[in-house]
């Protein structure tokens, strides 16, 4: 449990028309400015309906519960410090000009509503931020040089970042979704729509990236990102987006790379953010090893794409055996001489916790493959309903 702080009465030198407090919120329908070294803390919810983005000094916000800005204008703060143990949920964009801190809580923002954010404005820094604060929803940016937007999603941060957004405006936020059924879109990113270049895109993730400027984007991710669905080399890892006039995916290149498949950071080519509606990770090869080809993305509704866990190739192995296990380590699927025949289609074969005929749930799974003679394969697969 933080210290809740007070500067609320400390250095301040403020100008106030058209203020009204009560014990419920600060709500502004005049002008109110905060000059030089002033400093004021909220611990109420705070309401702007008038002027107050032409400030100096420093404001925090500062509760044990939760704090709400909304109204009809955007603050606009000098430096900003966010201490809200429950977090704060913006209604209404909130700009920051000079300094920002994360120390308690996230920053939530309306992910429907893109206009809505926390505005880091000529280059702003920010301090702070890491799996338990960051921005929840729409963070942007104008200025001139490389930026990292802290935006994450299901209790993580998860950055994008961009080389220089060339005196322009630009505004990210990630979603952990199956881009194929996004909650805050009103189409889908169907990733088995990808052009040559492609052989596989996430369905685990997504971020959403607006601008009008040239730039290289950068995608982070953790083990929660599953890259081993997708590569099994870093070389052939690719950031891709959904081209908003072909409705498909489309391969933007892999110039750098850092980290492993359970950690990492990938940087794309020269893009264009406002060509793509949003922006994840693909492979430009398909998961080859020796003289089998593993397909680890299994979509069991029928329509002939995926409908099965196939494994090419296993006919020149028949003593083999397959073992398939969900996120809590309990065997679902076994199968001796598995083949083409015998596709495991996200029905449980299980003899323990799992019933066996039982429609498994979406999600990721853990296959081992034993093979008479060789090494044993193993890696991960992902059931999409």
């Amino acid at each position: 449990m933080s210290t809740v702080r007070n500067i609320t009465t400390t250095l301040i030198t403020i100008i106030m028309t058209g203020v009204v407090c009560s014990q419920e919120a600060f709500h502004n329908f005049g002008d109110v400015q905060i000059h030089g070294k002033g400093q004021i803390g909220f611990h109420i919810d705070v309401t702007n309906d008038g002027d107050f983005d032409n400030n100096l000094g420093k404001v925090g916000f500062y509760n044990d519960g939760s704090l709400l800005v909304s109204g009809t204008k955007s603050p606009v703060f000098y430096d900003i410090e966010i201490d809200v143990i429950e977090d704060m949920f913006l209604e209404v964009g909130v700009g920051v000009v000079n300094f920002q801190e994360f120390i308690n809580g996230k920053v939530f923002t309306p992910r429907d509503q893109k206009d809505i954010s926390l505005m880091y404005i000529g280059d702003t820094p920010y301090l702070g931020e890491s799996n338990d604060r960051y921005i929840d929803g729409y963070a942007s940016m104008t200025g001139e040089l490389d930026f990292s937007f802290p935006v994450g999603d299901d209790f993580r941060i998860r950055p994008i970042k961009i080389e220089s957004a060339a005196v322009s405006t630009s505004r990210a936020a990630y979603f952990f979704e199956n881009p194929n059924t996004p909650n805050f879109f009103v189409e889908s990113f169907d990733t088995n729509a990808f052009d040559d270049f492609l052989f596989g895109v996430s369905v685990f993730e997504f971020w959403d990236l607006d601008g009008t400027q040239e730039t290289r984007v950068s995608l982070t991710w953790d083990s929660n990102s599953n890259i081993p669905t997708l590569v099994n080399n870093l070389e052939d890892l690719r950031v891709v987006g959904w081209h908003k006039e072909l409705k498909k995916w489309v391969n933007l290149g892999n110039t750098n790379f850092t980290g492993n498949t359970d950690q990492g950071e990938i940087t794309s080519d020269v893009i264009i953010p406002d060509e793509y509606e949003v922006l994840t990770f693909g492979s430009s090869t398909r998961l080859l090893d020796g003289d089998l080809e593993i397909f680890t993305a299994v979509s069991p509704n029928g329509d002939g794409f995926n409908d099965t866990f196939t494994i090419q190739g296993l006919a020149k192995f028949p003593e083999n055996e397959l073992m398939i296990y969900n996120r809590w380590g309990v065997l679902v699927f076994q199968k001796q001489a598995y083949h083409e025949n015998q596709n495991f289609a996200g029905i449980s074969e299980g003899r323990a916790t799992i019933s066996q005929k039982t429609e498994l749930p979406e999600g990721t799974y853990y296959y081992v493959l034993k093979i008479e003679g060789a090494k044993d394969k193993a890696g991960y697969l992902y059931i999409n309903r």
